[in-house]
């Protein structure tokens, strides 16, 4: 069990409704508007090289893959979220390769995660307009922080990362938007297979890309590509 310090931050709302569609996600603000998922608009940056992977090692072989990660994905950040809420049962349910993941990472929690604002957190933006599901928010090596749980079965360089960033940038500005607290420390946890990465951006080195992935989307959705 964990022993991690929580101090609630207000959002102004319980959650935000979610509708998955095939044209993506969708979260439906208190104001009634619908703002499409980050994940969803930045999908666009890896759409070239998903379909190039696909058709090379063949449409059963990658929902393979795509299935079996996403499954270990949802199943690691169970046992993250479960950790870092401090209950006693995280573990519950999990198989041995999740918990190996999990072993990773639980030492660089401990000792660098010192308090948690929000987990699992519904956000929104007016200025960008979009929305999404942040893993954690709190405070990590001494500052504030956007902190994104990553699953990998091999180690990442860097520049494959670069779609994590600017998702967590989106995240830092809805949050600063929904609450006021400005946070420019992002954070990725990859719990891996060949062992846990960790990087640290800021925020600012990535906006000008979020938004102009953001304008691109628009762009393609009411252009077509």
């Amino acid at each position: 069990m964990g022993n991690f310090e929580h101090e609630t931050i207000d959002l102004g709302y319980t959650d935000l409704v979610a509708t998955t569609a095939a044209t993506g996600r969708t979260y439906a603000a208190p104001t009634g508007v619908n703002f499409p998922s980050v994940t969803t608009v930045l999908s666009i940056l890896s759409e070239d090289h998903i379909r190039a992977w696909r058709a090379r090692v063949g449409e059963k072989e990658a929902n393979k893959i795509s299935r079996r990660a996403s499954t270990r994905g949802t199943s690691v950040h169970a046992v993250l979220e479960r950790y870092v809420d401090n209950e006693e049962d995280y573990f519950k349910d999990a198989n041995l390769i999740v918990k190996s993941n999990f072993a990773e990472v639980k030492d660089i929690l401990d000792k660098r995660l010192t308090k948690v604002y929000a987990q699992e957190a519904a956000l929104y933006s007016t200025h960008l307009g979009v929305a999404g599901r942040v893993d954690c928010v709190g405070v990590w090596d001494g500052a504030n922080s956007i902190i994104d749980y990553k699953t990998a079965a091999k180690h990442k360089k860097k520049e494959w990362c670069e779609g994590y960033f600017i998702q967590e940038t989106a995240y830092a500005i809805m949050w600063e938007e929904r609450t006021g607290m400005p946070i420019t420390q992002l954070v990725t946890l990859i719990a891996g297979d060949e062992g846990a990465q960790v990087f640290i951006e800021h925020r600012d080195n990535w906006s000008n890309k979020l938004l102009e992935t953001i304008a691109e989307y628009k762009r393609r959705k009411l252009f077509g590509r």
